[in-house]
């Protein structure tokens, strides 16, 4: 009997396109969804009829109250390398094998950097005046010469800053764990959080969301970047606290912010950072590209079939 294969959450309908899944003919029965379940007994109920489910990224969650109601479930593949919506550790113990797939470098990076670009040059807002029949509504400041803070100096903040110094801008970064070292091989210096947000024209993150980072960013932190000053998160939404953020802008706080990644996704339609001014929101797509997807469902494949000839492979440990 074919194994059963979940592909959830492909909400442009691409995931079948992207890879080729003729590899699976007459081995599994792929079932592709296109919609989000966010209601647990729901999810449960689509899902359990399923050996194989296909996650993208953290767009469904997999705590251990989920994995105890899937008696069916052998194989839980994640798009990308790791994933923190999956107890991991929960699923070895209960025998299900989690792998992950590869990604490319580029993607996040490039819309970090037309995130920056859009928010403080005002792009929407004039694109929109412009229909509605007005002409040069807003003024924006220049990027040479002004101030980057990078939050999180790893492969992509790294990226980050060779963006900016191309730019003409001056760089500065922090993360708790940060050496002198480490920032000046990437060219930027090395400062302290406080002077980060006393600094930076416009801060970005690039973080790893985990107990130490969430709410990482809030009240204090917006005001020391002040009224001339930009917030980017292309990182994970919980770093920030949403509810400071949408307040400071709503007071003029900072200048502005930029945002791709949400504490609850998709965004809700009551949410205040759908009305909060001087915003450029986008909807989690830092890793969506037709690059990335192609390298994410390729390797969906070689998964689940290593997996099926018994020889798992890009296995996530249970400590990940």
């Amino acid at each position: 009997m074919p194994v059963r294969i979940a592909v959830l959450d492909d909400y442009q309908r691409v995931a079948r396109s992207s890879a080729d899944w003729t590899p699976l003919d007459g081995r599994a029965d792929v079932t592709f969804f296109h919609d989000h379940i966010a209601d647990p007994a729901d999810l449960v109920r689509r899902l359990e009829p399923f050996e194989v489910v296909v996650a993208m990224r953290e767009r469904t969650a997999f705590p251990s109250a989920i994995l105890d109601r899937l008696p069916n479930l052998a194989l839980l593949v994640t798009t990308g390398p790791f994933n923190a919506a999956i107890d991991v550790a929960a699923a070895h113990a209960r025998g299900i094998v989690v792998c992950g797939t590869g990604s490319v470098p580029h993607t996040t990076a490039e819309l970090t950097w037309a995130l920056i670009m859009a928010v403080t040059r005002r792009v929407p807002a004039e694109d929109a005046a412009l229909r509605a029949g007005q002409w040069q509504t807003t003024i924006g400041p220049e990027l040479a010469g002004s101030t980057l803070g990078i939050i999180g100096l790893g492969n992509l903040g790294s990226r980050i800053a060779r963006y900016a110094l191309a730019f003409d801008m001056n760089v500065v970064a922090w993360s708790q764990n940060l050496t002198n070292e480490r920032a000046e091989s990437v060219g930027v210096k090395l400062v302290g959080k406080r002077e980060l947000f006393e600094r930076a024209d416009v801060a970005t993150v690039h973080l790893k969301l985990s107990e130490r980072t969430r709410n990482l960013i809030g009240r204090p932190e917006l005001e020391l970047l002040g009224p001339r000053g930009y917030l980017v998160n292309t990182s994970r939404g919980p770093i920030v606290d949403e509810n400071a953020l949408a307040e400071a802008l709503s007071d003029a706080v900072i200048a502005g912010a930029a945002l791709d990644v949400f504490s609850v996704e998709p965004l809700p339609a009551d949410h205040p950072l759908r009305d909060a001014p001087n915003t450029v929101l986008t909807p989690h797509v830092g890793y969506v590209s037709v690059p990335m997807y192609e390298r994410f469902f390729s390797h969906v494949v070689e998964d689940v079939v290593s997996w099926l000839q018994g020889t798992p492979v890009r296995v996530i440990p249970a400590e990940s």
